[in-house]
């Protein structure tokens, strides 16, 4: 499945254990020698008295787990929705519940929560106003940080396409300001209701979309004066609705797809 763009490979795990190691995901994950995906998205049983429909379990491509995906959990309500006819899903992952509904126009929104704006939330490595980072390499400078579950830079640029995204992406990701890696968003601010966005993803590189790094985007947007608290956000792969509520709570609704339904021989894989 994909949303506009950012492709998962999606398992249903809820009648039993299909033993998805951290090596086997990563093998699964390869887009030559595997099924190839921006996530590998498990759906897993929840206990009967849950307040969720299911647990999503989210790896990126090298295996390791991601707290939060906004993407996927729009794909995984739509899923959901179309099993058991229930437009309102609520998805629980490593980083909380988040409730989404399927609209009639076939779009999905999701409320990821509230957008966590101090330093150790992110985390950072020390103590820094998250607003303005003190952070840069080249001509890139000055981002703003929020964690949507997951930890986000944003810097913002006046021309996305002289950014050389691949080549400062992985730089950034790994700087030692964010001990748990870091999602790199570049924006362009087109209007105050309009963004521009590539993202560096922690763990799976550039991606055609990313919807928790739209959702930083607008809310850091937002904290620099530069939009209002909604607006469109353009990935490579489409259009994403973000809005930034009052109650610090941020919804994001998009499109989503099923590319092709399969089967797949586990035991071809490494365990």
């Amino acid at each position: 499945m994909h949303g506009c763009g950012n492709d998962f490979v999606v398992f249903d795990d809820r009648a039993g254990a299909l033993g998805f190691t951290q090596a086997r995901a990563a093998a699964l994950a390869d887009r030559r020698t595997g099924i190839g995906c921006d996530q590998f998205i498990v759906v897993e049983q929840v206990p009967p008295d849950s307040d969720a429909d299911v647990f999503m379990r989210i790896r990126n491509p090298d295996g390791t787990e991601a707290g939060a995906c906004g993407n996927a959990t729009r794909c995984v309500a739509w899923l959901l929705a179309e099993q058991t006819g229930h437009t309102h899903q609520v998805v629980r992952t490593a980083a909380g519940d988040l409730e989404a509904d399927v609209l009639p126009d076939g779009r999905v929104t999701v409320d990821m929560g509230p957008a966590r704006l101090d330093w150790p939330d992110i985390p950072l490595a020390r103590p820094m106003d998250t607003l303005h980072l003190d952070l840069a390499l080249g001509a890139l400078a000055d981002p703003a940080a929020a964690s949507m579950g997951n930890p986000h830079a944003t810097f913002f640029v006046p021309d996305l396409d002289g950014v050389q995204v691949a080549e400062f992406g992985p730089r950034l990701e790994h700087d030692p300001l964010f001990p748990q890696r870091a999602n790199v968003g570049f924006a362009q601010v087109l209007s105050p209701d309009r963004l521009r966005l590539r993202v560096w993803e922690r763990g799976a590189g550039l991606t055609l979309a990313c919807g928790t790094g739209a959702c930083a985007a607008l809310v850091n947007a937002h904290r620099r004066g530069l939009t209002g608290r909604r607006a469109i956000v353009l990935v490579d792969g489409g259009e994403l609705e973000i809005a930034w509520h009052d109650d610090g709570h941020v919804l994001m609704t998009g499109p989503v797809a099923t590319a092709f339904l399969g089967e797949v021989e586990l035991d071809a894989f490494p365990s």
